[in-house]
């Protein structure tokens, strides 16, 4: 039997409609082919439609977030080369098996996270992981064992216009004293467990289910490094 043209609006559709987040994956695979492309000197006509898949990159992050297109733009000035993803380095430092220590975020309206920030060159993960509990705590930690790398798109964070690998560094104070107030955190205390669903999350930086998951090592610290 022919396929019916135009679709039956009675029927539904044979596939979901695609998502934001479905289009804003789209739109950062165009834009990294495009820098990608740019990356190894095309030819001069390549080269023109290369920058144009850039822009209409830019114009769908622009048309899915509601910010003006100048202000990717800016963002992905400063990216040449073949691009990769992002790397953001959480520490996780637990008190016994209850509770884990938590920011809140300046740049977020005071919202929890975990310590940590975008990864530093000429860093190593480690000591990305100490330096951000230092600057954000006031303590000094030692880097323990990595447990979590996590590929941002496969959790509930909010939608960013670039991809961004998480990693989770278990961290372990040896001295100094929490500090209220810092550069970018406006407090910081340790969180039993079980007040963490209660807790206005930076879920751009962590998330509950994250949280939870990452709970597990402080009862089981041998169990296997997570990655997605």
């Amino acid at each position: 039997m022919p396929s019916q043209y135009p679709p039956d609006p009675s029927q539904p559709p044979a596939t979901s409609p695609a998502s934001a987040a479905d289009w804003l994956a789209i739109a950062q695979r165009l834009q990294a082919l495009a820098q990608a492309g740019l990356a190894y000197n095309p030819p001069v006509f390549d080269a023109e439609r290369y920058e144009e898949i850039h822009a209409l990159s830019l114009q769908m992050m622009s048309n899915l977030s509601g910010h003006s297109v100048p202000t990717f733009e800016g963002l992905f000035a400063v990216e040449s080369g073949y691009p990769t993803p992002k790397v953001d380095v959480r520490a996780v430092l637990f008190r016994g098996t209850d509770e884990v220590l938590l920011v809140q975020e300046k740049i977020d309206g005071g919202r929890w996270s975990l310590p940590g920030g975008w990864a530093d060159v000429g860093c190593t993960p480690f000591e990305v992981a100490v330096k951000e509990v230092r600057e954000e705590t006031g303590l000094e930690a030692e880097a323990v064992r990595l447990l979590a790398l996590w590929d941002k798109k496969k959790h509930p964070h909010p939608p960013q216009p670039w991809y961004i690998y998480k990693a989770i560094v278990l961290c372990r104070a040896v001295s100094g004293e929490l500090q209220l107030d810092t550069v970018e955190t406006s407090g910081g205390r340790w969180v039993p467990r079980a007040e963490l669903p209660q807790l206005d999350l930076s879920t751009d930086r962590v998330t509950l289910s994250q949280l939870e998951q990452l709970f597990d090592f402080a009862e089981q610290p041998d169990l296997p490094t997570l990655c997605d």
